[in-house]
């Protein structure tokens, strides 16, 4: 989820700009109110208070979103619990916890998209009933990121997309549009960009989670994939893959990627974008918003497009967070009418106009208002629906730690595309059998 958090640090300005919307007591918990009861009846069976634990909420708006809750249904109490800024001690807190069962304290869990498989293989979450949730009402890539093995687990709250930044100036001025396709990026990044005094193109390079994502929106781009059922079956060695990897391998090597990007996550990328130092760069929508800021320096000279792939738009890889109830919670009933209250049209407007993220409801990306507001939505939008799940699995933080390992081998020289792809096979079948 460390995405999240650079957003809500890159768009703080930008919000305190913005019309709150307040949330309304009225149907509080987006219709589901069981039958014969009010909003604001007491507890009952599966009825109770709640704790709900999240990773640190840089812009504020969560509170105020449950507080809208918390008057309507004053037997049902939630408390919120956040966990560190990181990505990673949010994960390990929350694991503890869970595997406390009866003794752990989280009812409801605000997860990252690429944890929803792992708990729900430990049985740290329950499934849920996908007719209690307005499924239909959100954009549909989403809702596969909440599934494990054909069951829902867990409610979207929360997506993300990359996009393609670029420097609009700079492409108006040499008559050049935003490149569609790899072949487009690479040309005028290896011509235009030097000619401008710019690095040409920069992504998320580091060996960490953001190179998993760049990784796995190469191999998709060219039409691959990396595992399939469930994590239990490795499909990475492939032609697809060789030349997903190759393609990022060859920027490094030919100089149209920077050297220095290796060492890039979203932090340092977005800030080699803002202040004038690369042509290209692929990040979340919120480095556009921070990019166009007044303190930019290149404010009023960015575009966004969704990301090139080989013979034209490539794939996305899904961010954002999902929304699970504990199997040990003692409250079902109350989670459950929660999850839908925060998925609803109310609070997911509030999720992009407090809280700065890319809300799940696909309404919400054509309501002209917000438009305005955020003029990235319909490419985010776009990019959305043509982006895909990082590789499901439950061992899903090994995975990843091997694809890191392997496309950074790969993109610094020390192994050729070809090797790290048989690298990458040979290592995800060893992660995939334990």
């Amino acid at each position: 989820m460390r995405w999240i958090h650079a957003a809500g640090r890159g768009l703080l300005v930008l919000i305190v700009v913005l019309t709150g919307y307040v949330a309304s007591g009225a149907s509080a918990d987006g219709g589901y109110v069981a039958s014969g009861a009010s909003a604001d009846e007491g507890p009952g069976d599966g009825r109770g208070p709640l704790t709900l634990a999240t990773a640190g909420d840089l812009t504020g708006y969560l509170g105020s979103v449950l507080d809208g809750w918390n008057r309507t249904h004053p037997g049902e109490e939630v408390t919120l619990v956040e966990l560190p800024d990181s990505a990673d001690e949010t994960r390990a807190q929350m694991i503890t916890d869970l595997r406390a069962g009866e003794g752990g304290r989280f009812d409801v869990l605000n997860i990252d998209v690429s944890w929803t498989s792992e708990f729900a293989a430990a049985g740290w979450i329950r499934p849920l009933p996908r007719d209690r949730f307005p499924l239909d009402a959100f954009l549909p890539p989403v809702v596969d990121t909440a599934t494990y093995d054909d069951r829902l687990y867990a409610v979207p709250y929360v997506t993300n997309a990359g996009l393609l930044l670029y420097r609009k100036d700079v492409l108006d001025e040499a008559g050049v549009p935003p490149p569609r396709t790899w072949a487009e990026l690479e040309r005028t990044a290896k011509t235009l960009a030097p000619a401008r005094g710019l690095d040409g193109y920069a992504g998320q390079f580091l060996p960490y989670e953001g190179l998993t994502v760049n990784a796995a929106e190469a191999v998709y781009s060219a039409g691959g994939t990396i595992l399939g059922d469930e994590g239990e079956r490795v499909t990475v060695d492939s032609r697809a893959a060789r030349k997903g990897i190759g393609f990022l391998a060859r920027g490094v090597r030919d100089g149209w990627i920077p050297e220095e990007a290796l060492a890039y996550k979203e932090e340092e990328s977005k800030r080699a974008f803002q202040d004038g130092r690369l042509l290209f760069l692929r990040n979340w929508p919120y480095a556009y918003v921070a990019a166009s800021a007044p303190d930019s320096k290149v404010a009023g000279k960015v575009g966004a497009v969704p990301l090139p792939g080989p013979d034209g738009p490539g794939t996305s890889v899904l961010g954002g967070s999902n929304l699970a109830v504990s199997s040990h919670a003692e409250h079902p009933d109350s989670a459950a009418r929660l999850l839908a209250y925060l998925t609803g049209e109310r609070v997911q407007r509030q999720v992009l106009t407090r809280g700065a993220l890319p809300p799940v409801r696909a309404g919400l990306y054509d309501d002209p208002e917000l438009v305005r507001r955020f003029p990235y939505l319909p490419t985010l939008r776009e990019s959305v629906l043509a982006a895909a799940p990082r590789p499901k699995s439950p061992r899903y933080d090994q995975v990843s730690l091997v694809v890191q390992a392997v496309v950074h081998d790969a993109m610094s020289g020390r192994q050729t595309p070809e090797a790290a792809v048989r690298r990458l096979a040979e290592e995800l079948a060893a992660v995939s059998s334990r």
